[in-house]
């Protein structure tokens, strides 16, 4: 692993809940431009590793760094305004309010002025494809537009990384194929660093140059798709899950799986 370089790190990263040990010197790292996977089972420690990386959860031992510099201590909303961006399972879209409304409150919250979020809300809802929804409440989404809403709004301002949380959970083979169009999108056109942390492992290994494998708060594996595909030590943590069907499917054979 490098360090001092473009990237989000985690640096041998601990985390105890009551004395559990929820992550376990984790080392992780994100380049940016590029897309790289986090996998594991239910209880992993992938949730807890997301909010490290974001600043919702204090580092216990360890260091988080951006671009080379130490974020440890570091709040959520400044962590924002210094590039690293997320989406949440549940959404947390304000749900009373348009579409538009959800981006132009993330840009006057990085510091723009209203005429400065609006214009890039509809430019990224221009670029998404998403224009259409504008006027739309929030709350009136159906699910999938509710998770391409969410994408845009972490990407307001273009950050230099970004954590998806589980966007492609409850989508369709189809729908699944629409965002994984967009996830490459940004970081190939964007050039962010983009970590997806995902349960459609077909998805992961569809999209992702590199993959981290968590299990018990540890680091298990890391290698490029094929490598984690035919790994015993991931196939082990599966065990007994349809999830360790996926991981020894064809790839051809992975897009919908969950």
């Amino acid at each position: 692993m490098t360090s001092g370089g473009l990237e989000l790190g985690a640096r041998d990263v601990s985390v105890q809940f009551e004395g559990l040990k929820a992550l376990s010197k984790v080392a992780l790292n994100v380049p940016r431009g590029r897309i790289t996977g986090l996998i594991g089972p239910n209880g992993a420690g992938k949730t807890t590793l997301i909010n490290v990386l974001t600043g919702f959860q204090p580092v216990g031992t360890g260091t988080v760094d951006l671009d080379g510099e130490m974020l440890n201590g570091i709040p959520p909303h400044k962590l924002r305004r210094k590039g690293v961006a997320r989406t949440f399972q549940s959404g947390r879209l304000f749900r009373d309010l348009p579409v538009v409304d959800n981006l132009e409150v993330t840009g006057v919250g990085m510091g723009q002025t209203r005429r400065e979020a609006i214009a890039e809300a509809e430019r990224v809802m221009a670029w998404l494809g998403i224009s259409h929804l504008g006027s739309t409440i929030a709350g009136a989404l159906p699910y999938t537009d509710e998770r391409r809403v969410a994408i845009g709004r972490a990407i307001m301002c273009t950050p230099r990384y970004l954590l998806l949380d589980e966007p492609a959970a409850g989508m369709s083979e189809h729908e699944s194929h629409d965002l994984a169009v967009i996830i490459r999108r940004i970081a190939t056109e964007l050039g962010v660093g983009v970590l997806l942390i995902e349960h459609n492992i077909g998805l992961v290994l569809e999209l992702c140059e590199r993959i981290f494998v968590l299990d018990s708060g540890e680091i298990i594996e890391v290698g490029a798709p094929a490598q984690i595909r035919n790994s015993d030590a991931v196939r082990h943590a599966y065990m007994g899950t349809q999830r360790d069907e996926v991981i020894t499917a064809p790839a051809a054979e992975m897009g919908a799986a969950s």
